[in-house]
């Protein structure tokens, strides 16, 4: 019976969903700041910690290059707005449902995807709704320029003084963790440049790889892969930077109908996915990480859908984390 009730409340979601996702959005109303939560650090996680990478660009993230909605799929929840408390406690629920400590959140500057709104709203909304979450930033600017030290430096000392002193924020060693999506990078120079941004080191600083990122002489504190085309990514431990191993459930970008496009692909398959879960426990990597809770444009989300919809509500994504890929 129980079950019964579960796939039917199951499937009136996801009829609410499929209406939610065809509809325009209605016009929300202008976003309020809300404090950045203060106090002692809260204890930190250890490793081997699973993190995922979270987008806090919805609802505008919805309408992109005239394709409504920008995603190839149904989210559960429709078009939601990233700002709005109720969708941060869900997601927050989803996130602890799934294994998931830790949220490495897509950051494009000061003010940029209205980031002074969102960032204080999901530290303020996840600390009391799950204190041992730790939320992250993903520091999006250097993946399609190389900015200069001066800029490195101004965005460091913001998010230190505006989001350092989060009891909830992600430290290492009781410095602040800033990953860093350096794809469009290809020499030392990256890592060179974020050291001379940095040199009190008060960043525990995650770059993204790139050929010959080994042989670099300022190494940083660890370095990831984000590659979600491909099932699954490792990378090793280099001399005292941590090791990272990462899981995707999928790759299909939205694109205008009937655009040509060249973009890899990675077709969903569950079973791989659960495979891929054993595969990174197994790693032992320390940074464990998931590609991705919510980037539903590039089709790599683990957030429920309709067409992964499952009677725990969460989704049969989130639900194999759960279970650890058994």
């Amino acid at each position: 019976m129980r079950r019964r009730r579960a796939l039917a409340l199951a499937a009136v979601l996801a009829a609410w969903a499929l209406t939610a996702c065809t509809t325009p959005v209605a016009p929300t109303a202008p976003p309020t700041a809300v404090p950045v939560p203060t106090g002692p650090p809260g204890p930190e996680p250890g490793f081997p910690l699973r993190a995922a990478f979270y987008y806090q660009w919805f609802p505008e993230g919805w309408d992109q290059e005239g394709v409504v909605p920008y995603t190839r799929f149904t989210p559960s929840a429709g078009r939601y707005d990233s700002g709005d408390p109720a969708t941060i406690r869900r997601h927050v629920a989803a996130l602890r449902w799934a294994g998931i400590r830790a949220a490495i959140v897509s950051w494009w500057g000061p003010q940029f995807k209205a980031e002074q709104f969102r960032m204080p709203a999901l530290l303020a909304e996840a600390l009391p709704a799950d204190p041992g979450l730790r939320i992250g930033l993903y520091y999006e600017p250097e993946g399609n320029s190389d900015p200069p030290v001066a800029r490195l430096r101004a965005d460091l000392a913001y998010v230190y003084s505006r989001y350092g002193g989060s009891p909830n924020y992600l430290r290492v060693g009781g410095r602040p963790v800033l990953f860093v999506y350096s794809a469009d990078d290809t020499t030392c120079a990256v890592a060179d440049r974020w050291r001379a941004a940095d040199p009190e080191h008060r960043f525990h600083v995650v770059l993204k790889v790139f050929p010959g990122y080994t042989a670099c002489g300022a190494q940083p504190d660890g370095w990831h892969q984000y590659e979600p085309a491909h099932g699954t990514s490792s990378v090793p431990t280099v001399g005292t930077a941590g090791s990272a191993f990462a899981i995707s459930p999928g790759f299909w970008h939205a694109r205008p109908q009937g655009a040509s496009s060249a973009d890899p692909f990675l077709a969903r398959d569950l079973e791989r996915w659960r495979r891929a879960i054993r595969a990174m426990l197994a790693s032992g990597a320390r940074w464990q990480l998931v590609t991705s809770f919510n980037e539903w444009g590039e089709g790599t989300a683990v957030e429920s859908a309709v067409e992964w919809a499952s009677p725990s509500g969460w989704g049969t994504y989130l639900d194999a984390l759960h279970d650890n890929g058994q």
